[in-house]
């Protein structure tokens, strides 16, 4: 071992990307209770699962059913939803911690369904790793000995596991806490210790279940910051579960929308915004917070000749509308986007930038059916009797 501090392999070169994703799943499904016990799982996920899941399954609902998806090499991939819609069901047969029923899973180029039990567990001691909700730390273990507790696996030596350890755990900001036990850390803390753990087994690919989601909301952004950061200068392949539309917009590459076990669209941030799949979609992103998504690029239109001159406040292209009201304000002509070399790319007038705040609306299928009016009924009036020497007359 070399002495000094250690530091992780070298990443992918982010000029000559791989042209072999890192994760391609086709007709991935997963129907709790098939088949039967006796059968076994690889006949099933050798093949694509047939239209009807079989007569013994009729009344069974599947969990996940016929997901497709690659994950590139690098790429930050989110997979979204509300409870029950799959999202974690699908994260957990990625690793094979949940059996798929049917359907093919392919890791950088190798058949997951063919992998005998110690391939399996090579897979996920050095290939994958996984970042739970709820921490899944050892109570009777150091810091420092869950953070190394891949490499222990691995029989990796003490002075180098420790060495890594503490490397990752410096990287997640708690260098000096190795000692201590993690009840005697906040949660954010120990969800950072999860992260380093992750870090210190070097695995390629990030498997993450919503691991922010008991955190507080200060304490989440400081999270995901730390995440984002880490996977930019890492280059580590992420797979991460949310329910949070907000938190998929800000941080994935690519993010696929679950519900009822099916993929309702796969697409950027930006995509999913700009052209929601279906009314789900629409509903599901009426309350994403737009300006903190769309760029100035997302919505510059093509500037007229000889229209834009010194007097026009010039913003990136890649800069969020958010950043940008504030120079929308003070100028009564549009903004001037440019690029990364400042040449000119579009312009923003104010009223585009107040259009792309709006949700758009997708129109239901059929005809519109004209409003019709609710008859209104006439309440009969009584006559008041006449009182004519003390008796009762109608008028």
């Amino acid at each position: 071992m070399t002495s000094g501090t250690w530091s992780p392999q070298p990443a992918l070169p982010t000029q000559a990307p791989s042209a072999e994703p890192a994760i391609e799943v086709t007709g991935l499904t997963k129907v709790y209770g098939a088949p039967d016990a006796s059968s076994g799982w690889r006949k099933w996920f050798g093949a694509k699962r047939p239209g009807p899941v079989g007569a013994n399954a009729v009344a069974k609902k599947a969990a996940a059913d016929d997901v497709s998806f690659t994950v590139e090499q690098g790429e930050f991939f989110v997979i979204m939803g509300l409870s029950g819609s799959g999202k974690s069901t699908v994260l957990r047969m990625l690793n094979r911690l949940v059996e798929p029923t049917a359907g093919r899973l392919v890791i950088d180029g190798r058949d997951v369904a063919a992998m005998n039990p110690d391939d399996l567990r090579g897979l996920r001691n050095r290939k994958i790793n996984m970042v739970f909700q709820h921490f899944a730390l050892f109570p009777h273990f150091t810091v420092r000995e869950n953070a190394a507790y891949a490499l222990q696996v691995r029989q990796v030596p003490v002075a180098e596991r420790h060495e890594r350890a503490d490397w990752a755990l410096e990287t997640v900001g708690l260098g000096d806490w190795g000692d201590s036990l993690p009840g005697e850390l906040s949660g954010g803390m120990r969800q950072r210790v999860g992260l380093a753990r992750a870090l210190a087994s070097d695995a390629d690919i990030l498997l993450m279940d919503e691991p922010f989601s008991a955190l507080d909301p200060l304490i989440r952004r400081d999270m995901q910051d730390l995440l984002m950061t880490l996977q930019r200068d890492l280059k580590r392949t992420v797979v991460f579960v949310t329910h949070d539309l907000n938190e998929a917009m800000r941080m994935g590459d690519r993010i696929m929308i679950m519900r009822d076990g099916r993929v309702v669209q796969l697409g950027t941030a930006q995509e999913i915004l700009k052209t929601p799949a279906d009314e789900y979609v629409s509903e599901f992103i009426a309350d994403v917070d737009r300006t903190r998504v769309l760029t100035a690029g997302d919505i510059m239109q093509e500037p007229v000749a000889g229209s834009v001159g010194d007097d026009h406040q010039r913003v990136r292209d890649d800069a969020a509308l958010s950043d940008i009201f504030s120079l929308a304000g003070r100028s009564s002509v549009p903004l001037a986007v440019t690029g990364p070399g400042g040449q000119l790319l579009g312009v923003i007038p104010q009223a585009t930038l107040l259009a792309a705040l709006a949700t758009p609306v997708r129109e239901k299928p059929g005809r519109e059916q004209p409003l019709r009016e609710k008859p209104v009924r006439e309440k009969p009036v009584r006559e008041k009797p006449v009182r004519e020497n003390g008796k009762e007359a109608h008028a």
